[in-house]
């Protein structure tokens, strides 16, 4: 069925015809190439804000829904529809790539670095008209998953972004960008392989149950959920478990889990900063989106039984995480680290199963994207400036480039969760979900966030305090192109510090409907809050504290 205009393929459309056009125009018009990809992303987060504002959080689920047959022998349709969770990740998709546009606009200008780390005439050009049309691609390619109700197209598009993304890294990063882009692939092909004998399975399963109609499967990820709630696809336990483990593989990759974290400290190190940002805040996020879509949808009983497990990795993550981040020389390679610790975070709220830890993890992926896309354009900005990405060779930076500092600081105090900032409120609503099914694993997470004060503070005062080292007395401050590129990030950071409301609002139908597809409800509070009644001839200090639990538990409902 579909919903009047075709918003989201419009959407899905207009960036894919956007990078063909700009991989089209005659090889001299760089600036034209640049203004034309600007052009279309600006007009895709006009898009997304209409498409924001029309969501209704008290109307149907899935909204702006729209199916065609596709592959109608395999039951497969080009099937688009948005919850409260998938529209603001295109939100967050669309308000990034003018950002990231802007923020790469020289980054394909100069000659490709050699495998020796040197450049010079003799080192392979770069083409502007390929950087910006692979970056529009992308951008494609994650809207359609964040869109995609049939469990194919968002196999396809899952995967095939991985094209892109491995010519962007390899292509236009640093001296070991081959190594980078290849071990992205490889391990996200992996990924990708197992997941297919998962969606083949499932396949399978719905065609003995007909779902599909005529002895047909299906893969219409609605009709399969509703099925699996009501009993009507009544999957075998052990065949359950393994589908689930063949999906959560791949996206334990995507997102990344720990141990399958390793591709992420090369690619970012190697990466430009704009496409480092591009996988991050936009790539990886729909591996933990899919966590919420597919794993726990799809397979309510198997996410149980595995979830202690997954509690377990994240927590590990995120020490893991947080203290190599401790222990680094590279700029990149910290901020790569702490992604690792935050993502933790973002699948710990998932597995916890609770309001709060959805409503937190959903948030955690807007508020992540937004404060790594700071602190890691404004890095960046920082090792052009110095040519180094080296922390050792920084220090006194705040002396002679006070703005660049000042942001950095900002973007920094935002990477610990500081509160008044954005990543305060969904790491505090992700600890609280958390501790209220998974006690140990909650006291243990929050060493996350003292590791966090000191690999981020360390880092300011290594780099930005102290006498200005030889060196870097010529580094300028931040150009007018670079503070409207930082500008609106810290804005939005501050802005969902203080109010989250917004996005929490489109957020929870969204997360209710995901619990009760689980069959999970909020654990009961330890101590039952009295009646009302018995509240009223309660002494008054009784009755404050009651009043007290009953905010703390009462989550965000």
């Amino acid at each position: 069925m579909n919903e009047g205009f075709p918003w989201l393929t419009v959407m899905a459309a207009l960036p894919f015809a956007g990078g063909l056009l700009v991989a089209a125009l005659p090889a001299g018009k760089r600036v034209l190439a640049k203004n034309t990809a600007l052009a279309v992303t600006v007009a895709e987060l006009v898009l997304a804000i209409i498409l924001t504002v029309k969501f209704s959080p008290d109307g149907a689920r899935f909204q702006f829904t729209e199916s065609y047959t596709w592959i109608d022998s395999f039951g497969v349709h080009w099937a688009l529809g948005v919850d409260g969770i998938g529209v603001v990740l295109i939100l967050l998709t669309a308000a990034l790539m003018p950002i990231l546009v802007l923020a790469s606009w020289h980054d394909a200008d100069t000659p490709q670095v050699r495998m020796d780390g040197s450049a010079g005439e003799k080192a392979a050009p770069r083409s502007t008209h390929a950087f910006f049309a692979l970056m529009l691609m992308v951008e494609a390619m994650v809207v359609v998953s964040f869109a995609a109700t049939d469990i194919f197209v968002f196999y396809i598009f899952f995967e095939a972004m991985l094209i892109p993304m491995y010519f962007l890294i390899g292509g236009f990063g640093g001296a070991q960008r081959s190594y980078a882009a290849v071990k992205f692939l490889l391990y996200n092909l992996l990924g990708g392989l197992v997941m297919l004998a998962a969606v083949v399975g499932l396949y399978v399963a719905t065609a003995d149950a007909d779902l599909g109609g005529a002895g047909h499967g299906t893969f219409d990820l609605l009709r399969v959920s509703q099925a699996v709630a009501s009993g009507e696809l009544d999957l075998n336990p052990t065949a359950e478990k393994a589908m689930f483990l063949g999906f959560m593989f791949a996206f334990a990759i995507k997102a990344p889990l720990w141990p399958f974290h390793t591709w992420l400290p090369d690619t970012m190190t190697e990466a430009t900063p704009g496409v480092a940002v591009l996988v991050t805040a936009m790539v990886d996020k729909v591996g933990t989106f899919a966590m919420l879509r597919f794993c726990l949808e799809l397979f309510p009983d198997a996410s149980k039984t595995f979830a202690p497990l997954i509690v377990t990795l994240a927590v590990i993550g995120i020490i893991y995480g947080a203290l190599l981040a401790v222990g680094q020389t590279d700029i990149k390679r910290l901020i790569a680290y702490t992604s690792i610790s935050h993502f933790g975070f973002i699948i710990m709220g998932i597995f916890a199963m609770t309001s709060q830890g959805h409503s937190g993890a959903t948030l955690y992926m807007i508020n992540h994207g937004f404060s790594t896309a700071a602190l890691l354009l404004i890095a960046g900005f920082l090792i052009t400036r110095r040519g180094s990405k080296t922390i050792a060779d920084f220090g006194g930076v705040q002396k002679v480039a006070p703005v660049l500092a000042g942001t950095f600081l900002v973007a920094g105090l935002a990477t610990l969760s500081l509160p008044g900032l954005a990543p305060f409120v969904s790491e505090f609503l992700v600890l609280v979900g958390t501790f209220s099914r998974y006690h140990v694993a909650g006291v243990f997470a929050t060493v996350g966030i003292i590791l966090a004060a000191l690999y981020v503070l360390v880092l300011y005062q290594r780099t930005m305090t102290g006498p200005v080292k030889a060196g870097n007395e010529k580094i300028s401050d931040l150009g007018l192109r670079e503070k409207v590129v930082v500008a609106p990030l810290l804005v939005v950071l501050i802005a969902l510090g203080v109010y989250p409301k917004p996005i929490l609002d489109v957020v929870d139908p969204a997360v209710e409907g995901t619990l009760t597809q689980v069959d999970r409800r909020d654990p009961a509070p330890p101590h039952p809050i009295a009646p009302v009644a018995d509240q009223a001839n309660a002494p008054a200090g009784n009755h404050a504290a009651d009043q007290a639990a009953a905010h703390t538990t009462g989550g965000n409902k």
